[in-house]
């Protein structure tokens, strides 16, 4: 009798993208299939599938214990999101070599649907980093009498949505600082910036329009800059090992003693990269935009501003909102610059009514005979003397501080 032989074991997802790679979030379904492809007939104990997702980092750090003695720490830790275990083929055991309860499996291509949901949870997005790792996979075990078990193991993509349309994440993010530089007893004048973005949430493939004026009056060359950084944070034992990376960045003109850039929009776009991690016990990612000044010869002045990656883009409708908000409030830092220091006062009553008008206007008290009978002497009189005459004098003073002049809603973003 010939043994037969396993040419191939493989292990595929039923994937509903257009891009045929396995991605899935919490609460979905995962299936897929085994496929095995034998040379020969073969009898096998079981063929089982194992899913797994967890969350596992890892790093080492030299120790002195004394002048001679050094040591290395370990730091380990571990979330587990799922486990989950199936049979497809056989039964439990795989610790005997019997004959007894053995599967055939003739020569040619065979498949083994398989199928789990993920947890309702939330669930870490897929991540790999430098010292930690997020990690989901499907393992396939074959195992046979008087054989090594064939395992194969695929991984697959889990992404937990951050949708930024949130009024968290199209909230503005800005600030301001300033700093003097001082050379022995010299004190130069003061290098100061502001800068502001319209949003906190983006998207991969997205720019961030960077809004910022940078003055500089010190004696230096000063270069304004802007960059991504992503900043990778690990837990483990009361101790955390942090990782800060640069994701992109740009470079504005220089800026000589006493001039001022004024930075209207500025484009940064953000590369395709990992969403951001917030609710890992023992992995974070996060991400910020540093608006900086490259001063020579001293510490840079910079900003930082939070961003968050997300996974559901900006939608239409909150485009246009976020963009008609942000622009306001943009507009009313530049509102001191377009409108005059102090209001200007009405026209006089003499350029609107001359006196001839006024003369011409008023009728003789004889010729409204009509009115006059309609109306009580008194108050008829009392109309004809107050009726053309001018309205009181302007005053930038208001006569009645303590009384509500308008009860109007003001703007919010004011």
């Amino acid at each position: 009798m010939v043994l037969g032989k396993v040419k191939s074991l493989t292990i595929s997802f039923d994937c509903l993208n257009d891009s045929n790679v396995p991605v899935y979030s919490s609460g979905d379904t995962v299936s897929g299939r085994v496929n095995l492809e034998v040379t020969g007939e073969i009898r096998v104990k079981s063929l089982k599938i194992h899913a797994r997702g967890h969350a596992k980092v890892r790093w080492t750090e030299s120790r002195n214990a004394g002048s001679n003695t050094a040591y290395t720490q370990n730091y380990t830790e571990e979330v587990e999101y799922f486990n989950h275990k199936d049979i497809l083929i056989g039964h439990e055991r795989d610790d005997d070599n019997s004959e007894e309860g053995l599967h055939t499996i003739h020569s040619g291509r065979h498949e083994y649907a398989f199928s789990f949901e993920l947890p309702q949870t939330p669930l870490a997005t897929s991540f790999e980093g430098r010292h930690g790792s997020v990690r989901y996979w499907v393992k396939a075990e074959l195992h046979r009498p008087w054989f090594l078990p064939v395992k194969l193991k695929k991984e697959f993509t889990v992404f937990e949505h951050i949708d930024i349309n949130t009024p968290s994440l199209l909230s503005p993010q800005a600030g301001t600082k300033e700093k003097t530089l001082c050379c022995w007893f010299c004190t130069s004048g003061p290098i100061s910036l502001s800068a502001k973005i319209e949003r906190k949430g983006y998207t991969p493939g997205e720019s961030i329009q960077i809004f910022a004026e940078i003055e500089n009056c010190s004696s230096r060359v000063v270069v304004p800059k802007a960059a991504i950084y992503q900043t990778q944070a690990f837990y483990a034992k009361g101790k955390m090992k942090e990782v800060k990376q640069l994701v992109a960045n740009l470079r504005g003109d220089s800026l000589s003693s006493g001039k001022t850039e004024t930075w209207n929009g500025k484009q940064l776009k953000i590369p395709p990269v990992s969403p951001s991690i917030l609710d890992c016990s023992i992995i974070r990612v996060e991400y910020s935009l540093m608006v900086y000044v490259d001063i020579p010869g001293a510490m840079d002045l910079f900003l930082n501003l939070p961003l968050v990656i997300g996974t559901i883009p900006l939608h239409p409708f909150g485009s246009r909102t976020s963009s008609v908000s942000s622009q306001c409030s943009m507009n009313m830092n530049w509102l001191g610059l377009t409108l005059p220091e102090r209001p200007e006062a009405p026209p006089s009553y003499a350029e609107v009514v001359t006196e001839e008008q006024r003369q011409s206007s008023l009728a003789p008290i004889g010729a409204c005979d009509d009115f006059e009978r309609a109306l009580p002497g008194p108050l008829f009189a009392y109309i004809q003397e107050f009726r053309f005459l001018p309205p009181p004098l302007y005053s930038e003073i208001d006569p009645n501080p303590d009384q509500p002049t308008d009860d109007r809603p003001s703007c919010p973003s004011r």
